[in-house]
């Protein structure tokens, strides 16, 4: 019987907050789980973008991309923070392939939005390449850059991590998408944080606009994710051994909290 998939998005804003991701990670690989990861890095690429001088803004929680900005994040996701992460999981004992959305076809893009310049808007998934690794045991780890024609020229195209997890979950048909993230959940008009949701439900934050900023990728993602996936969650994933605590099942979240975004 094939291994159940679990997608897991972690944000650069959690890692490194003494948070407990990687051993768990490695650990969750080492009792037999098929874990694919999806990885961001905004902080650190904003951060090289200051560096160098180059002027960063976001629209709905997505970067504006320019050509400069392209070279920067490209080197930034797909080389450093996706590098350190495949090294750092290596160092915990876990087996782990750095890649990203333009390595195999994994990721086909179109332009977004021109406000938004060089983003891609997620058009084609290929899982073939992370079926592979995930067939040898390894765990993927992937950067949001992807690849796509613009005015007729193939190019990279910078991507929101959130979307990519939430497109690359459908087309593995994953057991179970987690977000770990640096807040703990969706909250309503209210400030509370809305324990469990469909999508019925979710659709209707975002045409309010109760849901803003970061949190509209990670839903929208979480509604396209559940055309083929169970269960999305949505965690605080600076709270120690939240990943372990989340796959654990509901009846062990009680002390974990965040949202669980479900069909229906």
């Amino acid at each position: 019987m094939p291994k159940k998939i679990i997608v897991v998005k972690i944000g650069g804003s959690t890692l490194g907050k003494h948070d407990t991701t990687l051993v768990d990670l490695v650990e969750l690989q080492k009792q037999g789980n098929s874990l694919v990861v999806v990885h961001g890095g905004a902080q650190v690429a904003s951060d090289w973008l200051a560096r160098l001088s180059i002027p960063t803004s976001f629209v709905d929680g997505l970067r504006v991309t320019d050509a400069e900005s392209l070279k920067v994040v490209t080197a930034v996701l797909s080389g450093l923070v996706n590098k350190e992460l495949v090294v750092a999981i290596q160092a915990l004992g876990g087996r782990a392939v750095g890649l990203s959305g333009c390595d195999g076809n994994l990721l086909w893009t179109i332009m977004k939005n021109p406000e938004l310049g060089y983003v891609g808007e997620i058009v084609t998934v290929d899982p073939a390449p992370l079926k592979l690794l995930l067939k040898e045991s390894y765990m993927p780890m992937v950067a949001p850059i992807s690849f796509g024609s613009v005015e007729g020229r193939v190019m990279l195209l910078n991507v929101n991590g959130d979307a990519a997890a939430g497109e690359i979950a459908a087309a593995l048909t994953a057991d179970k998408l987690i977000f770990l993230t640096d807040v703990d959940g969706v909250r309503d008009a209210s400030g509370r944080v809305i324990s469990r949701l469909n999508i019925t439900e979710a659709r209707a934050l975002l045409r309010s606009e109760v849901a803003t900023g970061g949190m509209v990728p990670k839903i929208e993602a979480s509604i396209k994710a559940l055309a083929t996936v169970s269960t999305v969650h949505i965690i605080d994933g600076r709270m120690s051994h939240a990943l372990p605590s989340v796959i654990a099942g509901e009846s062990e979240r009680s002390q974990l909290g965040g949202t669980s975004i479900v069909p229906g």
